[in-house]
């Protein structure tokens, strides 16, 4: 006896959203949690928090060391902007060299360029480190800033594969027109690939973002810390963790992703789907 349709597509929906739903309990729970008064996070099973309260939010806002958690947050947010400019800029660059320039060894120079993306990060971090020591570039930005002017492998494959379905003829058109190659970059190719820009900018932005241990190497000034590095001092190795706090700054936290991602959802979803099809 078969199954009508319908009721399979029925059945298919219910288990999507049961998995949607699942995936989703976590984070249900911590924005719950941040408005539950400390004695009831870890007792109360609820979603639904029996007992509103904003403390969390305000005590978590105030930070620690009179230092409010709104500092982290600008100095997130600078790095960020300052990595996604460093990173679209450099990248779409280099994609444009390898994608339309020719120049000698030209193919071997991309293999080798993609073969550092399979590289590990933790087997260049101490050369890294000792080399921003030694320029004196520890506790500041520029460890975290600096090298995303210098491109990275995945971004240029990204907007490679990408400026590879432009047709050469807009080239053409533009080279009679007495454009030369950083015209035809910056007026014809660079607005074309905008859906492959922002699909690399809200990768980095994220990345960025959401970076613990790269920023836990370098940065040593609790002035200079950022959002992750801010909720860890919310955290105590005795056990006398202030974790609604945590909770209510983790919430905070999550709304500049989700901002960034719904804004640009319409180019990341074009840029990866119209980049992974050229070849």
């Amino acid at each position: 006896m078969t199954i009508p349709k319908s009721v399979r597509n029925g059945l298919l929906h219910v288990l999507i959203l049961a998995f949607g739903a699942l995936m989703l309990y976590p984070v249900l729970w911590l924005i719950s949690s941040s408005f539950k008064p400390t004695t009831l996070i870890f007792t109360d099973k609820s979603l639904w928090p029996s007992d509103f309260t904003l403390e969390h939010y305000r005590s978590g806002w105030s930070g620690l060391r009179n230092i409010q958690f709104g500092n982290f947050f600008v100095n997130s947010i600078m790095l960020c902007v300052i990595a996604v400019f460093g990173v679209v800029l450099s990248s779409s660059m280099a994609a444009f060299a390898f994608a339309r320039i020719d120049f000698p060894l030209k193919k071997l120079w991309f293999a080798l360029m993609l073969g550092t993306i399979m590289l590990p990060g933790h087997v260049t971090l101490i050369p890294q480190y000792i080399i921003f020591h030694e320029l004196n570039w520890v506790d500041t930005f520029l460890p975290l800033t600096v090298p995303k002017f210098f491109a990275e492998a995945f971004y240029v494959f990204l907007i490679v594969q990408f400026i590879r379905g432009i047709p050469k003829e807009l080239d053409e058109s533009a080279k009679i027109d007495g454009a030369g190659w950083f015209k035809l970059f910056f007026r014809i190719i660079l607005p074309l690939c905008t859906p492959a820009l922002v699909t690399a900018a809200i990768f980095t932005f994220l990345g960025t973002w959401d970076d613990f241990f790269g920023q836990l190497i370098y940065l040593s000034d609790i002035k200079k810390f950022t959002v992750p590095l801010g909720l860890r001092l919310f955290l105590d190795s005795s056990g006398n963790s202030n974790w609604g706090a945590v909770f209510a700054m983790s919430v905070l936290s999550i709304v500049p992703s989700l901002l960034i991602f719904f804004a640009g959802q319409r180019y990341f979803t074009q840029g990866i789907a119209t980049s992974g099809l050229k070849g």
